[in-house]
């Protein structure tokens, strides 16, 4: 049984740990997953494997990180969601989620994102919530917007060498 870090009505968000590179593997392995962060579409393995400890990092560094989701009823590993420092002198973090195709349209990505922004808003001293995405991620776009995350600008993004929509959410603990 996975440690639960917390959860939300059908999920929960559990930690990244040195034996989850089959399920590493299993998301930022996938193709479909990667085609909108990474340049050429798609992650080798040695990359898989330093995404992994760079999550695990995070949290050591940070208190959080993209933490690996899973299906409160079945354990089943779904994707990741969560944060990572983007801008410590305005007290700005990143926040993202990448979920398996068999995840997508359901409602995972919106459900996972706004249990971040509680974590965001009840645990940590953040200000402000960073999101960006590949231009032709129609689906984030979306749900940035109606998580209220307010368009910023284009900024280039060197994983993928184009310019991606970015926003911003300032945290509603903060006054």
């Amino acid at each position: 049984m996975r440690k639960r870090q917390f959860e939300t009505e059908r999920l929960f968000f559990s930690y990244w740990l040195e034996s989850d590179s089959a399920l590493a593997d299993e998301l930022w392995g996938d193709e479909q997953v990667t085609q909108f962060i990474a340049k050429n579409g798609r992650f080798s393995k040695d990359q898989v494997l330093q995404r992994l400890h760079t999550e695990i990092q995070s949290q050591k560094d940070f208190g959080y990180q993209y933490w690996p989701l899973f299906l409160k009823q079945t354990e089943t590993f779904i994707g990741c969601c969560g944060l990572h420092a983007y801008d410590l002198n305005t007290q700005t973090a990143e926040l993202g989620f990448h979920l398996l195709p068999s995840a997508w349209g359901r409602g995972f990505a919106e459900e996972a994102a706004r249990g971040v922004i509680n974590f965001a808003e009840s645990k940590t001293d953040l200000a402000f919530l960073f999101a960006g995405h590949h231009p032709d991620n129609r689906a984030s776009k979306k749900l940035l917007e109606k998580l209220g995350f307010q368009f910023q600008s284009n900024t280039y993004y060197e994983p993928t060498g184009l310019e991606h929509p970015s926003y911003l959410l300032k945290l509603t603990s903060v006054s």
